[in-house]
């Protein structure tokens, strides 16, 4: 099979991040690219893995570890971005590199329990429903930092940030809101939690926005793999 068009929209993508970046006076260097390769097969992983791209994204925890298996010699990081169970946290201590959707103390003393069953440490980072939407996962913005505090007490998680998902809208005021709540919420628990290097933010319909308020973790898929068949 030509995976050309995967070269190509890796190469766009992340030049356009790059320029970007250099308008906004931002260290590209300092962006990291998690790459949302959910529904999207091993060989194409594999392919965009071959140009450089090492942080792979999955929102389900089978489909993770599934491919976690097939692809367990090639050089890659990781990622669950998707609402995680308590029940399924067991399945992914072992080799996960970051999981981006904890929201609760009882989420984050099953992860801990397990990462100690594996003798590792663990880093998570707490999502945020910034845009107080009831079908979305993620801590209540007035109770972030409790649960980040009740976090760093355990000793098998290290807490490097937070995610938010914005509002899926055409109205960019909106979108800038979400991201700029998460920017200031960030920055405040920074002070306290000086491990806090990550802010996950932006996917492929308002990455550039992302960026223009603070984001330096973005969770892209659709711009490199292309669009998702979901039959």
């Amino acid at each position: 099979m030509n995976y050309d068009y995967l070269k190509s929209n890796y190469e766009e993508l992340t030049a356009d991040i790059k320029k970007i970046c250099e308008g906004l006076n931002r260290n590209y260097n300092y962006v990291k690219l998690i790459a949302i390769s959910k529904t999207f097969p091993a060989e194409e992983i594999l392919e965009v893995q071959k140009l450089g791209q090492i942080d792979f994204g999955e929102n389900k925890v089978q489909e993770l570890k599934s491919k976690f298996d097939v692809l367990k010699d090639a050089n890659i990081n990781w990622h669950l971005v998707g609402h995680l169970q308590t029940n399924k946290v067991k399945y992914i201590t072992d080799f996960v590199s970051l999981i981006h959707s904890v929201d609760s103390e009882k989420l984050a003393r099953e992860i801990n329990a397990h990462a100690q069953n594996s003798n590792r440490i663990i880093d998570i980072l707490v999502q945020v429903n910034t845009s107080h939407e009831d079908q979305k996962s993620g801590v209540e913005i007035a109770d972030t930092k409790n649960l980040c505090d009740e976090i760093s007490a355990f000793q098998n998680i290290r807490l490097k940030g937070l995610m938010t998902i914005g509002m899926f809208t055409d109205d960019e005021k909106i979108i800038r809101e979400n991201f700029r709540t998460l920017k200031d919420l960030y920055e405040d628990i920074k002070i306290k939690h000086t491990g806090f290097c990550w802010l996950s933010m932006g996917m492929t319909s308002d990455y550039e926005i992302a960026l223009e308020e603070g984001s330096n973790m973005l969770r892209i898929g659709s711009a490199i793999f292309g669009h998702r068949n979901y039959l």
